[in-house]
């Protein structure tokens, strides 16, 4: 079972790097995941089921983890001033998305373009991002809301010793 496995990371891997637009080390792909020209990877990048999808840039810092199922879009309809209804024919809004060091997307979370995730953050399964979130919060909920902050000394002191997963 685990040269199974083994053989599937390799596979899924393989298949994420081959559109990636840079990446700092290559990342630990357990999962089918797709990415853009436009994604930009630190290193320990993990991800279990990572779609992102639009032409806006997206950049990853290091020891990055998500869950299965997780989106990002950095493109979206121009409805404003449009030439048709419900939206524009001829033009989309882009919108990068910024995720520093040390950030845990769960299963099945939803990134919208514009956002800026700060270091330490963990994003809730099933949560949708629509703002920026400021350093070592926990959000969850749709949108995705603060509910708590991570313990920020015992945060930094395993910074400091380098324990990753």
């Amino acid at each position: 079972m685990r040269i199974i496995k083994k053989i599937l990371q390799y596979i899924f891997t393989y298949l994420a790097l081959r559109n990636i637009g840079r990446c700092d080390a290559t990342p630990k792909v357990n999962f089918y995941s797709r990415f853009t020209k436009n994604t930009f990877l630190g290193k320990n990048c993990n991800f279990n089921g990572m779609i992102i999808r639009g032409n806006g840039n997206v950049y990853i810092g290091n020891n990055f983890h998500s869950g299965k199922d997780c989106l990002m879009i950095t493109s979206f309809h121009k409805y404003d001033n449009a030439d048709a209804i419900p939206y524009d024919t001829k033009e989309n809004i882009h919108k990068d998305i910024i995720i520093k060091d040390n950030v845990w997307i769960g299963d099945r979370a939803l990134i919208l373009g514009g956002v800026t995730i700060e270091e330490g953050v963990i994003v809730q399964a099933g949560s949708v991002v629509v703002k920026d979130i400021p350093k070592y919060a926990i959000v969850g909920g749709s949108p995705a809301q603060i509910f708590k902050y991570r313990d920020i000394e015992a945060y930094e002191n395993l910074k400091t010793l380098g324990r990753f997963h």
